[in-house]
């Protein structure tokens, strides 16, 4: 059988697993979302990698030789139900490439990525980015147990913070503004000025 090499050579309204999704060689960039591809950005703009580079510095600064880790994409993470504990990849039908995302329990590192919720995930949105992705995403960091999750609007200079409750859903825990001091929920030690992160 040929190798899958591009986009038109698969069913767009198909169901793949994350084990189809590892024999791929596509140029393009795809996430897998419940089974559905998902086309990512040929290319994020530039003030979107400032944000993330910015976001990368104080984050990696901060977890320099602690537990937790910190990784950018392209990076392959693996989720599903957090009541579940299905780990076979061909019974896994999502895999995302967070922009950021901040991993504490090593035993989920694996040689091709994060297998199961990182601890926090940062997305940063582009113009291209539309409203079926962003709640897509959305959902599925909730129902997958992500603790903490950003959504940065690097433009609006916004940082919508939202955090998991006891019942398992997310809440708006704070909506920055670009000029203020912020904190992860986990990590409050963890000082960030949106001034830096947001300069040109």
């Amino acid at each position: 059988m040929a190798p899958i090499t591009q986009l038109s050579q698969l069913d767009p309204n198909g169901t793949y697993s994350y084990a189809d999704y590892l024999t791929w060689r596509l140029e393009e960039s795809v996430e897998l979302i419940k089974g559905k591809i998902m086309a990512m950005s040929p290319a994020p703009s530039r003030r979107h990698q400032t944000v993330a580079g910015n976001l990368f510095l104080s984050l990696g600064s901060h977890f320099k030789h602690k537990q937790c880790n910190v990784y950018f994409a392209p990076f392959d993470v693996k989720l599903y139900d957090r009541r579940k504990s299905l780990r076979k990849d061909r019974e896994v039908f999502s895999v995302v490439q967070p922009d950021l995302c901040v991993i504490c329990d090593k035993e989920k590192l694996t040689g091709q990525g994060c297998d199961g919720a990182p601890d926090w995930i940062i997305e940063i949105l582009s113009p291209g980015n539309s409203r079926k992705e962003v709640r897509l995403k959305y959902d599925l960091y909730q129902e997958s147990g992500v603790t903490e999750y950003w959504l940065v609007f690097p433009y609006e200079q916004i940082v919508q913070q939202f955090v998991l409750d006891e019942n398992g859903k997310y809440q708006l825990h704070a909506l920055y503004p670009g000029n203020e001091i912020v904190a992860p929920y986990l990590f409050p030690e963890l000082q960030i000025d949106l001034n830096d992160v947001f300069a040109e």
